[in-house]
């Protein structure tokens, strides 16, 4: 993209009045430049690797790398000490360190790749993990991703959120890391054109409120529901959150204080956003909602998932021999 086009240049005005925040937004997308590789440990850190000062907020799991610095082709890797994710997601994950622990049971709603669930479950350590991915062709990287960082115990089920009520009743954390315009790719040097279309923006939008409106339901009395995009629109982010409280009114906002110079000017709720201007990473919006309603806490229906014959896996890598046994009587139709 050599020059803005016109919707790009309405969105500029829409999110920042200063005329040089404008201009610096315009000028990150349409003159992408590189980030500092990320990555998040799930084991003991033994880093090879040139780390970038920490700033304020950075969780003490999370490195910022060096440029030049290649994370991914290191043998760590691929012995599962860590997870390369990029610092906008890590930015878009911080709402979750604002959870109250301890964390029975994490439910991540659209976990392909992994990346969310890995950060969630090194910074809440929770008893159970429950990753699902809607999207089947993606499921192979999410469990190969799972498998290698050693994430136990955990779930994977590929179901939509629709069908999702009948089977977990209640989890103590939700993310819903929505699929979304992503618009923020323009700032790596991705080509996604129509990424501005309000036709584009607005199927996004309604296909966000139905996987948040499906989420909410599952979400256990004073849980937490975390909602995450990649995206800058207005419609995905500020206005779904807005849409999830007047839907389900037991729900309010939750203060982050991490990110509280983040804080989004296009709302009055607490909602956090990241731009690509900032030099850290490609742009994410990211807020969190506590469940406020009373009643009891139900756990997994195993016998349910065994009676509508959701394929899952549980990552077994810690268990012993006989725990394996168990483990592996739980397995349900194709092994992934």
């Amino acid at each position: 993209m050599d020059q803005p086009s016109n919707l790009l240049l309405k969105l500029s005005r829409r999110l920042f009045d200063d005329a040089t925040e404008q201009e610096k937004f315009i000028d990150a997308l349409i003159h992408p430049q590189p980030f500092h590789p990320c990555i998040v440990w799930g084991r003991e850190k033994r880093s090879p690797f040139k780390i970038e000062p920490p700033i304020s907020w950075q969780p003490y799991f999370v490195d910022r790398l060096s440029f030049g610095e290649k994370p991914g082709q290191h043998p760590l890797h691929n012995e599962g000490y860590y997870y390369c994710l990029d610092f906008s997601s890590v930015f878009a994950a911080m709402s979750l360190l604002a959870v109250r622990s301890p964390i029975n049971t994490i439910f991540d709603m659209c976990a392909a790749p992994g990346g969310k669930s890995i950060f969630a479950w090194r910074a809440l350590q929770p008893q159970l993990l429950v990753c699902n991915e809607a999207i089947s062709k993606r499921i192979g990287m999410l469990i190969s991703n799972i498998k290698r960082c050693r994430i136990s115990p955990v779930i994977v089920i590929s179901k939509d959120p629709g069908d999702l009520k009948q089977i977990f009743c209640s989890s103590q954390l939700v993310i819903v890391d929505a699929p979304c315009s992503g618009q923020s790719l323009l700032a790596k040097g991705s080509k996604l054109p129509g990424c501005f279309h309000p036709n584009t923006i607005n199927k996004n939008a309604n296909r966000q409120k139905r996987i948040i409106a499906n989420s909410a339901q599952l979400v256990a009395p004073q849980g937490y529901l975390a909602y995450m995009t990649c995206t800058y629109s207005v419609e995905e982010n500020e206005q779904v959150c807005e849409w999830l409280l007047e839907k389900f009114p037991q729900f309010q906002a939750v203060d982050v204080s991490e990110l509280v110079e983040y804080q989004s000017q296009l709302t009055n709720l607490p909602c956090y956003r990241l731009f690509p201007q900032s030099k850290l990473g490609t742009g994410a919006f990211t807020a969190l909602f506590q469940n406020t309603g009373v009643g009891e806490v139900k756990n997994l229906d195993v016998e349910m998932l065994q009676q509508v014959g959701i394929r899952y896996k549980l990552n077994d890598v810690n268990h012993t021999d006989a725990e394996k046994k168990v483990v592996e009587g739980l397995f349900i139709g194709n092994n992934f």
